[in-house]
């Protein structure tokens, strides 16, 4: 694999963070954060940026963001983009998350029928859930091979001691969701943000954790119901992490391999794994040295891998690598 381009984003806000990413026809992609005075600060809305490929084939030029989240007084947080592959990407959904606090979230949805061109209004995706957020709550979801979307989704508790994940399900495109319990584990650890793949073998996840280590589960049934929670060798700092499966069966993983919780959020890496998830080789680092680089999210689009990542909360970098 080989690093082919990075490009940092225009940017309106003091602070951005918690990017998506996907393509659309032209071709295109759309990408989506966070942004305000800091995280979780009132003034914090979610901003989009388009880009159509320079003359080298590269998506090197970004338009200036637009909002697109209603301004209101309260924090909006961790924005994700899903591109329906059954109409070429011309339905988009955003989803995103409102809340002072992250036990206080609701789950918001915007849609596009023309590829993120232009939007409906935002509207609740599970209207009255109090449970903390619904959908994805950072990383795409993914549709089966029996048509479901599955998003990756979690909640933490007031104190922040207990955070659990779970899995919501929609079999009308994301209209409706309805969700699993909350996954099983041996010994107490705190789990959150799953991200998909699929295979033969059913549907697999793996979770931020913080316990140095990526934690998977597996689903045999599409997403009904999840085995319990074990970790893996894959050292996790509890920061996000993202992942995409590539046509050739590879599984791409996008994280900073750093063992700690709470440990250093550099440096970015792509990690590949040719054995269905079973085992990882690190690849290549999008970036290295002081700084925090985190919350990737990754695509595989335009015969390379897309990758969108926080760039020292001051802007959003997108890079782009040859498979």
């Amino acid at each position: 694999m080989k690093l082919l381009a990075e490009t940092l984003l225009p940017s309106k806000t003091r602070s951005v963070h918690a990017s998506s990413v996907c393509a659309v026809p032209g071709p295109a992609l759309l990408a989506v954060w966070f942004g305000g005075d800091h995280e979780s600060a009132d003034d914090v809305e979610i901003w989009l940026s388009r880009s159509e490929p320079d003359e080298n084939g590269r998506f090197s030029r970004w338009s200036d963001p637009v909002q697109m989240s209603r301004t209101t007084d309260e924090a909006c947080w961790n924005p994700v983009l899903f591109a329906d592959p059954r109409t070429g990407g011309r339905d988009v959904t955003l989803f995103f998350k409102r809340g002072h606090r992250i036990t206080l979230w609701k789950t918001f949805v915007r849609r596009s029928r023309d590829g993120g061109l232009t939007w409906s209004e935002e509207e609740e995706l599970v209207p009255g859930d109090e449970s903390g957020g619904r959908g994805p709550v950072k990383d795409k979801p993914i549709l089966t091979s029996r048509g479901l979307l599955v998003a990756g989704a979690s909640h933490e508790n007031p104190d922040g001691t207990v955070w659990r994940a779970f899995f919501d399900r929609s079999e009308d495109g994301g209209l409706t969701f309805s969700r699993s319990e909350y996954l099983r584990t041996a010994r107490p650890v705190r789990l959150i943000q799953p991200s998909l793949w699929e295979d033969g073998g059913g549907l697999h996840a793996l979770l931020r954790s913080d316990s140095g280590r990526i934690w998977r589960t597996d689903s045999p049934d599409g997403g009904a119901t999840w085995s319990e929670a074990y970790p893996t060798d894959l050292s996790n700092n509890n920061s996000g992490i993202d992942l995409t499966a590539l046509p050739d069966g590879r599984i791409a993983l996008a994280c900073n391999p750093v063992g700690s919780g709470w440990g250093a959020r550099t440096p970015l890496s792509l990690l590949v794994s040719r054995d269905g998830g079973e085992s990882f080789i690190r690849e290549l680092d999008f970036i290295r040295g002081p700084g925090e680089y985190s919350y990737p999210a990754l695509i595989y689009a335009e015969s390379r891998l897309i990758c969108s990542f926080t760039w020292k909360r001051k802007q959003i970098m997108v890079a782009e690598v040859e498979v």
